[in-house]
């Protein structure tokens, strides 16, 4: 299936690869597990709400949580909170469990924890429950314009 993030990869002309795997439970560590990769390199995308309203992504390997003093310091606002399921799917156009900041509905900033960038290539969500892309870190930092920063909670 042509989610719209493998379409955006293909446009864009960026090498990839598709990963798939039956979705039964949304978690970064099933998908690991599913795929037999390590959940360091495959990447939560978590969408947050702005003390201003708007919404922004974090990418953080799926064996660590988001701090969100961090995220808030990183982001320029001094406040975020995870956004709604509802709201992350009304704003990405994609369901909880297959969030990608690749084709989301809406162009949000990306901030990418620090210590995932230190890996060659990266695992996220594709845009689909059960589709994930590899793809080099540098092409995910560049075709999402993110800002990378430490994020990572304790």
């Amino acid at each position: 299936m042509a989610t719209r993030g493998i379409q955006l990869l293909k446009e864009r002309g960026i090498a990839f690869e598709v990963l798939t795997y039956r979705y039964d439970k949304m978690g970064a560590r099933v998908a690991a597990e599913a795929i037999g990769q390590p959940e360091g390199i495959v990447l939560k995308s978590l969408v947050f709400q702005a003390d201003d309203r708007s919404f922004l992504f974090a990418l953080v390997s799926g064996d660590v949580h988001v701090s969100l003093r961090s995220l808030g310091r990183a982001s320029g606002h001094k406040h975020v909170e995870a956004a709604s399921p509802r709201d992350a799917e009304r704003i990405t156009g994609y369901q909880v469990g297959g969030i990608s900041p690749l084709g989301s509905r809406s162009a949000l900033p990306v901030l990418i924890d620090e210590a995932a960038t230190r890996h060659e290539s990266l695992i996220i969500n594709a845009g689909g429950r059960g589709t994930l892309v590899r793809l080099a870190t540098s092409d995910l930092i560049g075709i999402t314009h993110a800002v990378v920063a430490d994020i990572r909670g304790i």
